[in-house]
């Protein structure tokens, strides 16, 4: 299904610079965009490939980029009204014909709203509830006491532990497994003891949760997720974590047990946040780095070495560990210094 320029302008409440039937079936970046899609332009630097692309129509921010592209839609933030206009292209869900399909097996004591819809193979604990609007695909597990609120879906072979509590409108993508038990055991004489996890997993509203990312449960308290946060693929958060409000994680990003993380915050693939830690709000870990302290003050936050060739990376490597002897002969340069200059 298509949509006409007319249509996706008032969509985004943007100014219209050309033909307002002009059709447009799909989005495409801007240099492959074909004639009947639609693009946009959100980095100015990128302006010189307006000429070569064959796209439709593009989202623009500057009017003096309109007679470079056939039609053009002028919008403040061109990068979040292509984001918008995404929601109309998503691809249609499947209309199974029946709202519960026939394998799904829910326990007698479940409450469920008239329009939840439950795919092939989905199992419903006792005592859950769930709200209005809400999908649940194929083969996912929903345990003892879970509350999904309205509007909320979980793809295929999503597993949810007794009494996760999910807010309004989250997105729960395949694979994630949500109030398993934290790591937590006891050393006793070389042998370790179990901590039983008492505590759950609650996530707010507007929620996103990437494929096989894993979320533990609390170990007394929960662990709590807050809304409009963005969690990526293949992301750990351990027992009793914190995220505030709208903060954003990449993919394979380790979070250990207790740790709290503000709002606002963005922390970039690979990254490792040891445990117990308070992380500030408006806090932005750059890719692969190890956070050991706490980080009170906003910014940018970075660790580790960056990329060499092979040979360089070993002679700042070798020099490193030399960097203690250097650290004491500088001292002594410096105490010499300071004699020969109170004796002149």
């Amino acid at each position: 299904m298509g949509y006409s320029l007319s249509e996706i302008a008032a969509y985004v409440g943007g100014e219209l610079l050309g033909d307002p039937d002009y059709e447009v079936a799909s989005l495409g970046a801007l240099d492959h965009a074909t004639s009947n899609q639609l693009s946009f332009l959100s980095n100015p630097k990128y302006a010189g490939t307006l000429t070569a692309s064959e796209a439709g129509a593009v989202l623009l921010r500057n009017k003096d980029d309109a007679d470079k592209v056939r039609n053009a839609i002028l919008v403040r933030n061109p990068y979040y009204a292509f984001a918008q206009v995404t929601q109309l292209f998503v691809a249609a869900k499947i209309d199974w014909a029946e709202r519960v399909h026939a394998s799904a097996v829910v326990h007698e004591t479940a409450e469920l709203a008239d329009d939840v819809v439950l795919g092939p193979n989905v199992v419903i604990g006792a005592h859950t509830r769930i709200a209005e609007g809400c999908r649940i695909e194929s083969g996912s597990v929903v345990g003892e006491g879970v509350e999904i609120a309205q509007g909320s879906s979980l793809a295929a072979n999503v597993t949810l532990y007794r009494g996760v509590k999910i807010g309004q409108r989250c997105i729960i993508h395949s694979g994630a497994v949500i109030g398993a038990d934290g790591f937590g055991f006891a050393p006793n004489n070389g042998a370790w003891q179990k901590i039983h996890q008492l505590g759950s997993v609650v996530i707010g509203d507007d929620v996103e949760v990437g494929a096989n990312t894993t979320i533990d449960c609390g170990a007394i308290d929960n662990t709590v997720i807050g809304n409009g946060v963005k969690i990526d693929n293949l992301v750990q958060i351990a027992h009793n974590v914190v995220i505030g409000d709208n903060s954003a994680i990449a993919g394979c990003v380790g979070i250990a047990g207790s740790t709290t993380i503000g709002q606002s915050c963005t922390i970039a693939g690979g990254a490792g946040l040891a445990g117990h830690l308070v992380i500030g709000d408006q806090v932005h870990i750059t890719a692969m780095s190890l956070v050991t302290r706490s980080i009170k003050q906003p910014g940018s936050y970075s660790s580790g070495t960056a990329l060499d060739s092979t040979a360089n990376w070993r002679k700042s490597a070798a020099r490193l560990r030399r960097i203690e002897h250097m650290a004491d002969q500088i001292s002594k340069l410096e105490k010499q210094v300071k004699t020969l200059l109170t004796k002149g």
